[in-house]
């Protein structure tokens, strides 16, 4: 558009079925735009965002030859791309299109007797529009190649199947896991519901088939130190933790013909100390250097140098493999990659918060993990189901749902629900008729929500196979000192009493929450966190994947709770998403970022401090020190412009005169 060409604006309103049409006067707001200056067309539509919606768009921009397009409908968020498809479908520059919310910032919060006052304020926010709409600009996206190589930080099932699709589609791709071994929770579980299938038996070839992937980079025992860059050039400095054991490769690389550690497990044998097994839920010893359980991947020993008092036995004990380097030190590497996944998964709540079902006060309340492992033939007592206190098998045992979920009460309690609690606790009610023919099984539950396929079923073959539901939170548990038995009290809502029900021990499914160490994980990504701390999605319905960080994605639980089917088709969805810029090799970025008016700028480096995206930097231009925009990482929020005492930013889509012929607007009432 010439700089001396009048506006002429389209306005466009939608009924959205109801959800505006509902609460204000559509009619009286299209009368209303035709009123205002610059406007050529005003009409209106049941669904703007359908195809005869978008159709009238195109059709009106052609007709009345307009410079610009106002939709008064619902979420930009949602909408605006279409919106712009078809405004650049009509001939014009798809960012000469402007949305007006009257749906989330006004029919949704003012539906009940205010349909004067609504309608009234649907008037202002299309005036509004229409006064930033007549001063849009032409702008021209970029694009900016995209490195063929991914990252997936966090190697539970959610993790590895990321990496697995990733690397099938031919990407290289970088598997990072702060532990020791792959394989997260799932692999210290007995067995999966509602199948009941070994979890060891579908998880482990899983594992090796991330082993031997040839476009698999796996980096366990390391943590992610720094991320810079943006979509498509992400460097990302890693801390590969000293291990203290060397790998086949890493010995041939210093020249060890054959050596390297294998596996064998002599050093660990000749170990003096003693540790608790945080595999194992602190129920079974490990030695200063080990290995978690039989199944780890890759099969290399670990030295924690916190409790290692380098005797220097197990170095012996190693002989001619010449594997182990009591003095290694971390080594940090930077990698370049294109796009990003977070999978880190998940810890149970500190329950022993919760002091009224005594969790860490009586020795037979143990939390759902650590019977997961006092249950698995793998596991500490070899899959004999025993309690704590004596060693004897319990004939009668209770499970508390919600431990901690659905909970407001504040301290360690989580209000949210946690998903999977109730299916792994009936998983567990039929392993102990498995197990212990002839016990008894209680559940004290608030409600059960079997939610997912066969698994209402699963719920009704629990019933019938004995178990005693009693619906109610539990409000207290006491041990008897002789038998260390223990009483649960609660209310029988059903019935509507109280009760005091006697077991021999308690497992309680506490609820779960981010992982430790994910609120800086996802800090360093410029990933936002939803109010109960998980990783915050782009969209909760169209976009669960993505994140408001372009090029950085999310899978399974770190997303939220979820079970492992969900988990694993989420972690699908992940690597399909972060594959399509790879692919592409290149990628769009919509230019919504700031502008530096060099003549203006004093160099004085305000901005680049107050970037919430470090997407500013001073440089050097004709002999002057300026600030320099990286367009990629810019995101267009404006807290630069807004700080720059030169006034020597633009914000492209939301400059000055835009954003002031929009204060006008509002306070002109449309006078003009």
């Amino acid at each position: 558009m010439a700089e001396n060409t009048e506006p002429r604006i389209g306005v466009f309103l939608c009924h959205c079925g109801t959800n505006i049409a509902g609460s204000l006067s559509i009619q009286d707001v299209v009368d209303y735009a035709k009123t205002l200056p610059y406007v050529a067309i005003a009409d209106q539509y049941q669904y703007m965002c359908s195809t005869p919606g978008q159709k009238k768009i195109d059709d009106a921009i052609k007709e009345h030859n307009l410079t610009g397009v106002v939709v008064a409908a619902c979420s930009p968020r949602l909408h605006e791309p279409t919106f712009r498809t078809a405004t650049k479908e009509g001939g014009l520059n798809p960012f000469r299109f402007e949305m007006a919310n009257i749906r989330e910032q006004n029919s949704w919060v003012h539906m009940h007797g205010m349909w004067e006052e609504a309608t009234e304020k649907a008037k202002d926010q299309v005036r509004m529009a229409v006064a930033k709409a007549a001063k849009l600009e032409d702008l021209i996206p970029k694009s900016v190649p995209v490195e063929r190589a991914a990252m997936v930080v966090g190697a539970g099932v959610g993790g590895m199947q990321a990496a697995l699709d990733l690397a099938s589609a031919g990407i290289k791709t970088y598997l990072i896991e702060a532990t020791p071994t792959i394989g997260g929770r799932m692999s210290q579980l007995d067995k999966t519901f509602p199948t009941l299938d070994c979890s060891q038996c579908i998880l482990t070839p899983k594992m090796v088939d991330v082993g031997r992937h040839p476009n698999i980079e796996m980096m366990t025992y390391t943590e992610v130190e720094k991320v810079e860059g943006y979509i498509g050039n992400f460097d990302i400095t890693l801390r590969k933790k000293a291990r203290g054991v060397l790998t086949p490769d890493e010995a041939t690389a210093r020249g060890i013909v054959g050596g390297g550690c294998n596996g064998c497990g002599d050093c660990s044998e000749v170990c003096p100390v003693i540790k608790p097994n945080p595999f194992e839920m602190g129920m079974a010893p490990r030695k200063a250097i080990y290995i978690y359980h039989a199944q780890v991947m890759p099969l290399i020993y670990t030295v924690d140098f916190d409790s290692c008092v380098k005797c220097n036995l197990c170095v012996d004990a190693c002989g001619d493999k010449k594997a182990i380097d009591l003095e290694m030190q971390d080594e940090f590497i930077t990698v370049k990659v294109g796009t990003a996944i977070l999978a880190t998964g998940f810890d149970l709540i500190p329950i022993e918060g919760k002091r009224e079902w005594g969790y860490k006060q009586f020795d037979n309340v143990i939390s759902s993990l650590e019977f997961e492992r006092l249950i698995c033939a793998s596991g500490p007592t070899g899959g004999h189901l025993i309690r704590p206190s004596d060693g004897k098998t319990p004939m009668a045992v209770g499970y508390v749902l919600c431990a901690g979920s659905r909970d407001n009460t504040g301290g360690v309690a989580k209000a949210y629900c946690s998903r999977f609690c109730c299916m792994y606790s009936l998983k567990h009610a039929h392993q102990m008729y498995e197990k212990i023919p002839g016990c008894k099984v209680y559940l004290f539950y608030m409600d059960i929500r079997s939610f997912g396929k066969a698994y209402e079923e699963f719920y009704y073959r629990i019933q019938n196979e004995g178990t005693k539901f009693i619906r109610g939170r539990v409000a207290n548990v006491l041990e008897d000192p002789v038998t260390k038995n223990l009483h649960v009290y609660t209310e029988d809502t059903l019935l509507g009493r109280p009760v005091d029900i006697e077991v021999e021990m308690l497992v309680l499914a506490a609820a779960i929450q981010p992982k430790e160490g994910a609120d800086v994980l996802r800090k360093k990504f410029g990933v936002s966190a939803s109010q109960d701390g998980w990783m915050l999605e782009a969209h909760p319905k169209l976009n669960p994947c993505g994140t408001t960080t372009a090029g950085v994605f999310l899978a399974g639980v770190c997303q939220g709770p979820k079970d492992i089917p969900d988990t694993v088709a989420q972690a699908e969805g992940a690597a399909s998403a972060a594959s399509i810029p790879i692919h592409m090799g290149e990628v769009e970025l919509e230019p919504y970022f700031a502008m530096c008016i060099e003549d203006l700028c004093a160099g004085c480096g305000m901005c680049v401090n107050l970037c919430p995206y470090a997407a500013l930097a001073l440089g050097e231009k004709n002999g002057r020190t300026v600030m320099v925009v990286t367009e990629a990482k810019c995101k267009g929020c404006g807290t630069c412009g807004g700080f720059c005492p030169g006034g020597a930013i633009k914000m492209q889509h939301f400059t000055t005169p835009q954003i002031a012929a929009q204060i006008d607007a509002f306070f002109a009432g449309g006078e003009q």
